[in-house]
């Protein structure tokens, strides 16, 4: 099969397309043919060497796909199931092995680009606003609202009932992708961390931080007094621990892996409600696709912030 491997930390320099042996499911493990693989940010971290994984090193990622094999004593799934989830490790290849407890039921009648977008940044999206406990009538801010989160995330926040959606972005040149979706508000990364842009800024009960690093203070500052703040990026940050006291703020973690394990029923609730918002359109995931071949040019896209929406590779037209 044909599966991408990194050899060197060099980014999407780093990637080479290699003939690999077809896997074979161990117990507890499912084998998957990939119909659609996602590239999410810690793949950036990843090839850039954070971690220092090992090379040659074959990263993971969320996928789409129908299962082929399953290993011993795995219930619930059989082979020519279609399922999406998350892989930890080789999931940019033909064949993907991934543990039950980390795919969720995928229907027939969506397209497996739509489906990607779902099954893993929506389920981050809602998972995160839920968490942050978003009321009707509330206001919220979100960092890299552009991305394969961050665009569910300001949708699903209007349909959740926000008053004010404000989506904070590298470029202002995304501004209409994101008040077509919803967005009332549009920041640029460096108009937030203007003081007197953020004077002008009316504070909001929730920050949805997507992007780390510098963006995370900045943004922490438009929080109003007893705001929440939820942190998704992997990307590190210093939050002010007087801030959050002044504040009177609360911040809360969210580790999806942690989540699926120890709180199933929450991953669950919010999955069917996910599903329910696609089949009845409050719910529009934008893709940007790439054939597979081309995953060093979606991983450069990725790091220039010029994807809108979810970045997916399609095997098939590869």
């Amino acid at each position: 099969m044909r599966e991408f491997t990194l050899h060197s930390y060099d980014g999407p320099a780093g990637l080479r397309l290699q003939d690999s042996p077809e896997p074979t499911p161990g117990p507890g493990e499912l084998l998957v043919r990939a119909e659609a693989a996602g590239l999410t940010p810690p793949l950036l971290r990843t090839l850039r060497g954070h971690g220092r994984a090992p090379l040659p090193h074959s990263p993971g990622g969320d996928l789409v796909g129908r299962v082929l094999a399953v290993g011993e004593g795995v219930t619930g799934h059989r082979p020519g199931d279609r399922v999406g989830g998350v892989a930890f490790s080789g999931v940019y290849a033909e064949l993907a092995l991934v543990r039950p407890e980390f795919v969720t039921p995928v229907a027939e009648d969506v397209p497996a680009a739509e489906a990607l977008a779902v099954v893993r940044s929506g389920l981050v999206a809602l998972a995160a606003l839920r968490t942050g406990a978003l009321a009707p009538g509330e206001s919220v801010l979100i960092t890299s609202a552009a991305g394969g989160v961050g665009h569910l995330a300001v949708q699903l926040a209007r349909a959740l009932g926000a008053e004010r959606v404000v989506a904070a972005v590298g470029s202002a040149a995304k501004a209409g992708f994101l008040h077509d979706l919803g967005a009332t508000e549009v920041v640029t990364y460096d108009r937030l961390a203007d003081s007197d842009v953020l004077d002008d800024l009316e504070p909001v009960d929730l920050l949805i931080d997507n992007a780390g690093g510098g963006t995370l203070a900045a943004a922490h500052a438009a929080l109003a007094p007893f705001g929440r703040l939820v942190v998704n990026s992997g990307a590190g940050g210093t939050l002010d621990a007087g801030a959050l006291l002044r504040g009177a703020h609360t911040a809360t973690g969210l580790a999806m892996a942690r989540l699926s394990r120890h709180r199933p029923d929450f991953v669950a609730d919010c999955r069917t409600e996910l599903w329910h918002r696609l089949a009845t359109g409050t719910l529009r995931p934008v893709c940007t696709t790439l054939p597979f071949t081309r995953l060093p040019e979606a991983v450069a896209l990725m790091e220039r912030r010029e994807n809108l929406g979810k970045l997916a590779l399609l095997p098939e037209l590869g």
